[in-house]
């Protein structure tokens, strides 16, 4: 199994930015996506997710400025960060759900991750 993020960067509060995670070694299609975070001195936090049937959930910190979608030709799942604040600088790590249960689960931050860090 590997998820590989990508997309991050340094942008000033307000700015946009989309981050990305291609998925490899499972059933992409048959499994639900998420996203979770983990900011300096902060616990690893689930932000975004999207299932198999495009359902989808967002913590309320996110709520209205992110957007999760998901392209099953390409085996990726994307996350549009809009109206980024300082607060959201983190690593963005994906995750895959194929069991079903992982996002009621302990958070996940594992992984390479993406960095976003946003200046105020």
């Amino acid at each position: 199994v590997q998820l590989q993020e990508s997309g991050g960067g340094s942008v000033q509060a307000g700015g946009s930015l989309r981050v990305s995670c291609t998925a490899s070694g499972f059933s992409f299609v048959n499994s639900d996506m998420g996203w979770y975070r983990q900011g300096p001195g902060n616990e690893c936090e689930l932000v975004s997710t999207i299932s198999t049937d495009g359902n989808t959930y967002y913590a309320d910190s996110v709520k209205g400025r992110f957007t999760i979608s998901r392209d099953n030709a390409k085996n990726t799942v994307y996350l549009q960060v809009n109206s980024l604040k300082p607060e959201d600088t983190a690593v963005y790590y994906c995750a895959a759900d194929w069991a079903g249960g992982l996002w009621v689960g302990p958070p996940r931050c594992w992984g390479q991750g993406t960095q976003v860090t946003v200046s105020s």
